[in-house]
């Protein structure tokens, strides 16, 4: 079965997102660990956890995925920013263990000025000050889009972050559609390609998630600028075989989409369930 499911708010609990998400058709879901420009985590209900816990054996959600704050920038030159991704990870990682054995996403960072390989030495350290031998969470580096100062945008830049990660069993790879093809990697013309030097970079088995979003740009653009499925440069088909392509489709997808509302999320997901299934 195809594990598919969109970004959802968790502010009425994690029980009320499970069923907000079947409701949709969805049999997992995203959401951000507290407010996406920072700010404190909401604490956690235990009896809202054990109730989600009950919902999701029932409907057979095995898999979440939470999303950090857009401004975690451990790769950042100041070091009041530094701090606050530090204190963020040293809080959502633990937080995480409520839901064991689950993802946890993040965006690498913006070197701003200080080059990539400094940025990749920052995010490195703030990893190894963060993850802890006794998690079960895996925390996921999510491919960018390459804009500005951003690292993320080359397979490289991720692989030479993991590789100086003291426990790279805990990190994993979120790869975004979108951001992939601003980046300049045909996923539409030339998909079994990306997924090879993506294996050969930094390893299939690292794969952990996929952020399912079509483009508003053009191959190459550098810009991440999300569009609904089917209208944008990548197109339905494509990101359709994405979900089918043997070495992905028994990953979990996360839409990300620009909506009115809630339906078009659910008609997103019966129309890439119904080809997944053809």
């Amino acid at each position: 079965m195809l594990t598919i499911g969109c970004h959802l708010s968790i502010s009425k609990g994690y029980a009320a997102i499970a069923k907000e998400a079947v409701g949709l058709g969805a049999n997992t879901f995203q959401f951000f660990s507290r407010n996406p420009r920072g700010g404190r985590a909401k604490a956690i209900d235990p009896e809202d956890l054990e109730a989600f816990r009950a919902y999701a054996r029932e409907q057979g959600i095995s898999r979440i995925l939470a999303h950090a704050p857009y401004t975690l920038n451990p790769a950042s030159a100041t070091e009041k920013t530094r701090d606050f991704a530090r204190s963020v990870l040293a809080e959502d990682l633990p937080r995480m263990e409520h839901t064991p054995h689950q993802l946890y996403n993040m965006h690498p960072g913006c070197h701003v000025g200080q080059g990539v390989e400094a940025g990749v030495e920052l995010i490195a350290a703030a990893l190894n000050e963060a993850l802890r031998p006794e998690q079960t969470t895996t925390l996921l580096l999510e491919t960018m889009a390459g804009k500005g100062s951003e690292i993320g945008g080359r397979f490289e830049e991720l692989a030479a972050i993991i590789e100086r990660v003291e426990l790279q069993e805990k990190v994993g790879v979120c790869l975004d559609t979108c951001h992939v093809w601003d980046a300049g990697y045909d996923i539409a013309g030339n998909l079994d390609g990306v997924l090879k030097e993506f294996d050969r970079v930094i390893g299939l088995d690292r794969l952990r998630a996929i952020h399912l979003n079509d483009s508003l740009n053009p191959c190459g653009a550098h810009k991440d600028r999300h569009a609904r499925i089917g209208e944008g440069h990548i197109g339905f088909a494509a990101l359709s075989a994405v979900t089918r392509h043997p070495l992905l489709r028994d990953l979990p997808f996360y839409l990300e989409t620009p909506q009115d509302d809630l339906s078009g999320y659910a008609d997103e997901i019966a129309r890439l369930r119904s080809a997944w299934s053809e």
